[in-house]
């Protein structure tokens, strides 16, 4: 595996690769690599002969109250894992690389509808930077295919969205999300948690997969299922953001005769922010009779 930390150094090797040929594959991440980053080069492979993953901590998608300045930053570590995993090349820019005029009057690329609710509305901009700077990424390394873990479901429909619009030739796969034992979604901020909050953390799922139960039961009272679910998770100790029942592909309030729906979750664990969601086919009156 090769690292470059310039544009010029990373459209090269994808020059040279494509000239031979292969299928490019893309992978971005923000770095402090575990299991669900592997899972997502190992689908790139799949996909691709030549893999391409970034590591970058976008500051665009970071609001003023965030945790820029102490999200982990271990590119050494990252550099072994995407070697062991088969990567064959990592980007890693700087910020000076990526926003060579500064961030301020960094153009942006926007999917309001998408953006507005959920974690759009409790983090205003995020997935204006976060669209920008993977659309930078596409324009930058040029892949066929690229590939994101579906734990961010909401980032997935805005990338999906944002390639669809401006007609991108570039195929879009969804990872199942990589979890622990105890059904936590695998994510780099799980290291903020201490021992109690780490302990709470997985609730979240068990709260998904018992609302998802209900409704394949015959629950077909979303707001009632969610506020009674609402309030199960603020008694726990989490501090609640959002719950919400949603159409799978258009994300809009689900309906009672929605078939595609996820479940989606955002909370507090002490000062730090868990997302989770469960996509699943609603059972219908004929699949019951069957």
């Amino acid at each position: 595996m090769i690292t470059v930390n310039n544009v010029a150094a990373l459209r090269a090797a994808v020059t040279q690769a494509r000239a031979e040929g292969k299928r490019i594959g893309l992978v971005p991440t923000m770095g402090n690599l575990h299991a669900g980053h592997i899972a997502l080069v190992h689908t790139a492979r799949q996909h691709a002969a030549f893999v391409v993953a970034s590591v970058f901590v976008n500051p665009l998608q970071f609001g003023p109250n965030e945790d820029l300045d102490k999200y982990p930053r271990t590119l050494a570590a990252d550099q072994a894992q995407l070697e062991a995993a088969g990567c064959d090349l990592l980007f890693a820019p700087t910020v000076s690389e990526m926003y060579p005029d500064g961030t301020a009057v960094q153009t942006r690329v926007s999917v309001p509808e998408l953006a507005k609710e959920l974690c759009g509305a409790s983090r205003p901009g995020h997935f204006d930077g976060m669209a920008t700077v993977v659309n930078k990424l596409f324009n930058m390394a040029q892949p066929d295919v690229a590939v994101f873990g579906q734990k961010d479901y909401q980032q997935l429909a805005v990338i999906r969205a944002m390639v669809r619009d401006l007609n991108m030739p570039i195929e879009i796969i969804g990872e199942p999300t990589v979890r622990a034992d105890d059904g936590l979604a695998l994510s780099s901020r799980n290291g903020y948690l201490d021992a109690t909050q780490r302990a709470l953390a997985p609730l979240l799922q068990r709260t998904l997969q018992a609302m998802a139960e209900a409704i394949q039961g015959g629950e077909r009272h979303y707001e009632a299922l969610m506020t009674r679910h609402r309030q199960v998770i603020a008694g726990s100790g989490l501090r609640l953001d959002y719950l919400d029942i949603r159409e799978a592909s258009s994300l809009r309030p689900a309906h009672a005769n929605d078939e595609q729906l996820v479940i989606l979750v955002a909370a507090y664990a002490g000062n730090t922010r868990l997302i989770d969601n469960l996509v699943f086919e609603r059972a219908t009156v004929a699949d019951k009779a069957q």
